[in-house]
């Protein structure tokens, strides 16, 4: 059990591309500990994480990472050699939730969840052939970075060699054109969905950071036949994977129907970020919820001889 007699660490930064949207996250995250009255100090985590953690006596463990060496499993499998309860998924949840491509295997049985058509691909390998258009991604890696549409074989080999920069293996789908939404559960409990309009067309990096250039509605304005299945599907992928804690699933709607993109587990939480939006709709505010995740922190026991 977590209690206010111990003292929390919010990990933030990190060394990812994700840093600076880490660091947002996590004076988010500080700030609303300390206002429920937490005994809470920020750690911006680097190699000498495990100094800092023994410096701070730090009992309970915030994950506010993104990116690699954060939401990849390694911080996690670090705190669960120091015996540090953490918020989140565990090792292996995180790591599978992290590759893409790992992910659509995991969920590809379940029946509630529709995937677009896809391909791997690895520097040397024969352009994909899944038809135009397609979206490239690193399989690793979070933001939309790296990520980009081609309609044709040359923005296909510009796009590749883009996310090759980022992950040795790019999944290649089919693009799927629609509306976005984002499932967010918490616990295994679905929240209600949020619609995702950005002003391009396509959310991708500028358009998740740059303030007025994405409209949200939470809850999402589509039929609730199509809700139900999203949330249906995001908790679905959520057990399957092995998820604890609050994560989010992405989806596009093709034809009434939400098609999965992917989870993320350690999604943004800033005030305005995608997952405390859906909290808030559901009529749970900021601190509230930052305080929940909080007071689910775990770790594995120990074997015994």
């Amino acid at each position: 059990m977590i209690d206010r007699s111990q003292k929390i660490a919010v990990l933030m930064g990190g060394m990812s591309a994700e840093r600076n949207v880490s660091l947002e996250s996590g004076e988010a995250v500080l700030g609303a500990l300390k206002s429920r009255g937490w005994d809470a100090v920020g750690i911006d985590v680097g190699p000498d994480l495990p100094s800092k953690l023994v410096e701070h006596r730090v009992q309970v463990a915030f994950l506010a990472l993104h990116g690699r060496f954060g939401e990849d499993g390694c911080v996690q499998g670090l705190l669960e050699i120091m015996q540090i309860p953490y918020t989140g998924c565990g090792v292996r949840a995180s790591a599978v939730a992290m590759d893409k491509i790992a992910t659509k295997r995991a969920v590809s049985d379940l029946e509630s969840v529709v995937m677009a058509r896809d391909a791997v691909f690895k520097a040397g390998d024969p352009l994909p052939d899944l038809g135009f258009p397609v979206i490239c991604k690193p399989s690793v890696g979070g933001s939309t970075l790296g990520m980009s549409v081609c309609h044709d074989a040359d923005q296909l080999k510009a796009g590749l060699e883009e996310a090759l920069k980022l992950n040795d293996d790019v999944l290649v789908e089919e693009y799927i054109a629609g509306d976005e939404i984002t499932a967010a559960v918490i616990d295994g409990e679905p929240l209600p969905i949020v619609a995702i309009i950005p002003d391009s067309g396509f959310f991708d990096f500028e358009a998740k950071y740059t303030k007025g250039r994405t409209r949200y509605e939470a809850p999402a304005p589509i039929p609730d036949e199509v809700a139900l299945h999203a949330q249906r599907a995001a908790v679905a992928s959520y057990e399957a994977i092995g998820c604890h804690g609050l994560c989010r699933a992405d989806f596009i709607i093709r034809d009434s129907i939400p098609v999965f993109l992917e989870i993320n587990t350690i999604p943004g939480m800033t005030a305005t970020s995608l997952s405390p939006m859906a909290a808030g709709a559901a009529g749970v505010d900021f601190e509230e919820l930052v305080e929940r995740i909080l007071l689910g922190a775990h770790k594995m026991e120990p074997e015994t001889r």
